[in-house]
Parts: structure tokens; sequence; C-alpha cells
């Protein structure tokens, strides 16, 4: 990790301009469908990494993360409302944070080490934070548009990988090689 000049503005580099696009593309989708673009942007930022695998490290972290945190806060909300009805505050939130904390970290050691502090932000905000008609929907949603958020930043990882100046004359080659051999099966097989 480089370590700015104390006197010296940082520069923009390719993962921010990667990370701009992404999380910019999420907010344009989402004005165009009528939705809070917050959590897909949110997704988008943490899903970025500097190359594709740190990518898919970082977006895995956050969509796995955010899928346990999700469903877990769900079941454990649940039961709160069987004792709480009304959802206001109690003592009883404390016991369900410790079980709910202990239940993600294993939940993720088992499916993805990285995911516990994304699920833990989802699991305490579900418990503390969520209105009670609105849990469910809450958490789902947060799952959706985590998910649309980790998959742009894929894919703008993917279509500007690392030193990808280079290689996109590579890429456009390629895909006019597979677009020519496409077009001459079609060919083909309409000449028979």
């Amino acid at each position: 990790m480089r370590i700015p000049h104390p006197n010296r503005f940082p520069g923009v580099g390719m993962r921010n301009i990667k990370t701009a696009i992404a999380a910019s593309l999420c907010a344009l989708v989402y004005y165009y469908i009528g939705r809070s673009p917050a959590f897909a942007c949110i997704g988008a930022i943490f899903g970025m990494g500097s190359d594709m695998e740190d990518a898919r490290k970082n977006g895995g972290n956050r969509l796995f993360g955010t899928l346990i945190g999700g469903l877990l806060g769900m079941a454990l909300f649940r039961i709160y409302l069987i004792f709480v009805p009304d959802g206001s505050h109690s003592l009883l939130l404390v016991p369900l944070t410790f079980i709910g904390t202990v239940l993600l970290i294993l939940l993720c050691q088992m499916f993805w080490v990285g995911g516990v502090q994304p699920g833990g932000v989802v699991l305490c905000i579900l418990l503390f934070n969520t209105p009670v008609n609105a849990y469910v929907s809450y958490a789902l949603n947060r799952i959706l548009d985590t998910a649309v958020g980790v998959l742009v930043a894929l894919t703008i990882s993917y279509l500007f990988p690392r030193g990808w100046m280079k290689l996109w004359p590579q890429r456009l080659e390629s895909w006019k090689l597979h677009a020519r051999q496409a077009r001459r099966a079609v060919w083909e097989r309409h000449a028979k």
C-alpha cells in the first residue's frame, strides 16, 4: 500500500476511476427505475478491487456478508416480535445481539470468512433500526441492491482490468474473430 507524501495531493488512479464509474452506473440505473441507489452504490464501492481477484474477494465479502447478516437478522427479529409484538426496544435485544453475532461469525466461517463486518452491519440495523412492518422488505432489498452493486463492480473490473489499455486491442481482435466465426457458422447453416 502506498502512503501518500504529506505535502502532496494523491493522484487519481484507475481503481479510483473504475469505482466512480461503477457507483455512478448504479445511481443512473436506479434513477431510471425510481429506486434509491444507496445500497447498490455502496455495494459497487465495496466490491471494487485493484484487479479481478481482489474485486471478487471484496465483492464476495460484501455480498455474502449482507446475505448472511440479512437472513439471520430477519430470523432473529421475527423471534423478537414473538415476545415483543410492537417491536419496541427492550433488553431482549441484548441477548439476541449476542446470539446473532456468534451465529453470524460461525456462518461466515462456514460460507465466506470476509463477510463478518458487512453482515454485522445488516444484522445490527435489522435488530435496532428497522420498523416492525419493514424488516423483511428492508433485508431483501438490501441483499438485492448489494448484489446489483457488486455485479456492476465485477463487470467494470472485468471490462477494465489492470493494464486494460494494453489488453483492449487483444480483446477487440478476439471479439472480431468470434463474430466472424459466428457469422460464418450462421451462413453455413442457412446455406444448407
